[in-house]
């Protein structure tokens, strides 16, 4: 039996309305003995029920996994993968032989709040973002390689980074079933090494799928410029797309290593690459007007509200920058993956660039997050990613 949390009086408000967490400002008490990463029931202050999920301390306190009062058992995790996988299949995306990467769980948007998993090739790399996921993550690992059969062979566990340091669980990267040195995974018909042991995020950002095939399109006989180019996704696309020269830029020496050998392993002996491990601001700053498609797909610059000013302030600067180079007639991709900044912010932050520095701009497409990262409705915090494709004057 599960032990409970009492909220105050009209507290529930959100939770009828499906939003998938509880904050700890709206708990009155709750029972003894309930410890981080537990599963417990949320109680209204009138004595009904009207959630269940896992308990962490923090802002966030309860992450809701059902608001039916059910079991959490191996049947609620294997029919929330198989929901996962379904909407993967209806998509196009799963089971595509030129794609065998992918995110078949995305936290609140698949309703296992905390839970990512992102598939490459016969490997799961599980992420877990709350302790309670963590707890369960072997079930969780039993339960997937279940539900997916032939299409995985191997769940490597990778939330060294990610789990609250204060929970102090002395969490290690490694492979929680099977095990393998193929790290070698295709997208949209072109391979690349996935780094899951040490690499961000899972390995890669598999978020940019649909945003990098579109820059293939425009990549043809252009010199592109590839900032914060990581392990050289949008890179190898350009290439594809018949680009005339491509230059990466990354401060990490790993990810330079990882995206020369993702343009080898498609393009052999290609000597339209070249990869430079340098600041982005200072490279920029150094760049002559040279580049006619430019990327800027940067880190988030704002983890939390608090650091909402100072991170539009860094998309305006970067912008600026990108908007002084770029030639006339120039295409620019640029991002934020930012979850506290809205598209309106960004695109107020871009606007401000372009006045800036006095270029004539025009959108030709705004982007988000493909459909393996879905949205949950009543969880708009969900909606992270945001770009748009410029034509500059």
């Amino acid at each position: 039996m599960y032990k409970n949390i009492y909220l105050k009086k009209g507290k529930e408000d959100s939770l009828k309305r499906f939003h998938p967490w509880v904050f700890s400002g709206a708990i009155a008490h709750m029972d003894d003995g309930i410890e981080e990463g537990d599963i417990v029931r949320v109680i209204t202050q009138s004595g009904a029920f009207i959630a269940l999920g896992h308990y962490q301390i923090g802002s966030i306190a309860v992450r809701v996994l059902s608001f039916q009062d059910i079991a959490i058992d191996d049947d609620f995790w294997k029919q929330r993968l198989a929901a996962a996988l379904l909407m993967r299949q209806c998509a196009g995306i799963a089971d595509n032989p030129e794609n065998n990467t992918f995110r078949l769980v995305h936290g609140e948007g698949d309703n296992l709040p905390g839970l990512v998993i992102d598939c490459y090739g016969k490997t799961a790399v599980m992420q877990a973002h709350s302790v309670g996921m963590h707890v369960c993550r072997n079930v969780i690992a039993l339960q997937l390689v279940e539900v997916m059969g032939s299409r995985i062979e191997n769940v490597f566990y990778k939330s060294e980074t990610t789990l609250p340091f204060k929970a102090d669980l002395g969490q290690e990267n490694g492979f929680i079933y099977g095990g393998s040195d193929d790290n070698v995974a295709v997208e949209n018909g072109l391979k690349f090494h996935v780094d899951w042991l040490k690499g961000q995020k899972t390995g890669f950002f598999v978020d940019q799928r649909e945003n990098r095939k579109l820059l293939e399109h425009y990549a043809k006989g252009k010199t592109v410029l590839n900032m914060f180019c990581y392990t050289g996704g949008f890179s190898f696309y350009a290439m594809r797309g018949n680009a005339k020269a491509v230059h990466s830029v990354d401060s990490s020496a790993k990810a330079m290593e990882l995206t020369n050998a993702n343009v080898e392993l498609n393009f052999p002996g290609d000597k339209r690459h070249q990869a430079f491990c340098e600041d982005a601001f200072k490279f920029l700053d150094a760049a002559k007007d040279k580049y006619d498609l430019i990327i800027l797909d940067p880190p988030a610059f704002a983890k939390h509200r608090a650091a909402l000013h100072n991170a539009l302030k860094g998309y305006t600067r970067l912008n600026v920058k990108a908007f002084e180079k770029i030639k006339s007639g120039g295409i620019l991709f640029t991002f934020s993956c930012s979850q506290v900044v809205t598209k309106d912010n960004f695109r107020n932050a871009v606007f401000t660039a372009a006045a800036l520095a006095g270029r004539n701009v025009r959108i030709l497409h705004q982007l988000h997050q493909p459909a393996d990262h879905p949205i949950n409705i009543y969880h708009p915090e969900g909606e992270y990613l945001k770009g748009l494709v410029l034509y500059v004057e």
